[in-house]
């Protein structure tokens, strides 16, 4: 029912201009004797443009036919035939389909400028919000250090902690962005070679804290030979689901990142509980600067898991969010297309 009034909702701009269209041709067939055809036609063209607003050539293109068959019979003498006797009428039937190709046209390069000014205004929030906050914990651990040469060993290390954590979301951050842009040329290039996941999640785990590593990440690792895949994409996906679950896992809980050999293909699987699950937003999860609603304390860009998608169809795999036992299961599948020979 829901999805009937989804696409009820999509759609109903197409009801409404049949219901402008019928009411268009009421008001011209009652008043035709005092109309010129060429009034009438004008009439017409109504529903041609505002149909052509919305940007969709086929709705278009069946709008203006519908209006050419109406003006036809309607209006065209012959009356009540879709004959014509003069090459003027027809020539006027094709500029309605001209007028609302041009309307069309202009309508798309506007939504698509549209949606470039709001991926700019939300790359502008991420680098005001998300890279301040990093920046300031530098800063201030600096200052900190620089202003109180009596700090013992134990206070420095923690500072040093702040400082290094907070480069090195500095750095997944603006990997990621550039990540992203990358990702969105159709022409990208994959770098296919022999991969190790073992070697992969060691790289990524250098990313993290060795204290985040020990208390909340357990490893289970089927014996795997090398996978032949992009080994620099692969380990930003490893990078990015783990930047996911530790931002997202509930305090005290444990998160389980497996990766298990089913011969045709690798699964790779990353749990952690936590607060916030929703099944129908999970649908989501994966969209370019998605961001649950309940986590703006939660540093993030919301870019993260959409590469995690790019990089997984590039591969020919597949990636989906599943919500189970308290937590969110993100789960990978990759295909083997080759199989090392030793």
């Amino acid at each position: 029912m829901k999805l009937l009034f989804s696409k009820y909702k999509e759609h109903r701009y197409i009801v409404n201009i049949f219901g402008l269209l019928i009411f268009i041709t009421l008001i011209s067939h009652l008043f035709r004797n005092h109309l010129d055809v060429i009034n009438i036609t004008l009439l017409h063209i109504i529903p041609v443009i505002i149909v052509a607003i919305y940007g969709k050539l086929k709705s278009t293109l069946l709008i203006a036919f519908i209006c050419v068959i109406l003006l036809n019979f309607l209006h065209i003498p012959p009356l009540y035939s879709f004959s014509v006797h003069n090459d003027y009428h027809i020539l006027s039937f094709i500029f309605f389909g001209v007028i609302g190709g041009i309307i069309t046209y202009q309508a798309k390069n506007l939504d698509s400028q549209k949606k470039q000014n709001e991926i700019r205004e939300s790359l502008l929030n991420i680098v005001s919000h998300d890279l301040k906050t990093p920046l300031s914990t530098i800063q201030g651990s600096v200052n900190l250090m620089l202003s109180n040469s009596n700090l013992d060993e134990k206070s420095k290390y923690s500072l040093l902690e702040d400082i290094n954590y907070s480069s090195q979301r500095m750095k997944r951050l603006i990997t990621n962005i550039l990540d992203s842009t990358r990702l969105s040329n159709k022409n990208i290039d994959i770098k296919y070679q022999w991969c190790d996941f073992e070697d992969i999640l060691g790289v990524a785990l250098d990313e993290f804290s060795q204290m985040q590593n020990d208390e909340k990440l357990i490893i289970k690792i089927d014996e795997l030979s090398l996978f032949w895949g992009d080994n620099a994409l692969l380990t930003q996906l490893f990078i990015n689901l783990l930047d996911n679950a530790f931002k997202y896992s509930k305090k005290g809980t444990k998160i389980y990142f497996e990766i298990t050999n089913y011969k045709k293909h690798v699964k790779i699987k990353i749990f952690n509980e936590n607060e916030i699950i929703d099944k129908e937003k999970l649908r989501s999860i994966f969209d370019k600067f998605y961001r649950a609603e309940d986590s703006n304390d939660i540093l993030g860009s919301g870019i993260g898991l959409s590469i995690c998608k790019s990089i997984v169809k590039l591969h020919n795999g597949k990636i989906e969010a599943i919500a189970k036992n308290n937590g969110i299961s993100i789960e990978v599948d990759l295909p083997i297309i080759k199989k090392v020979r030793i």
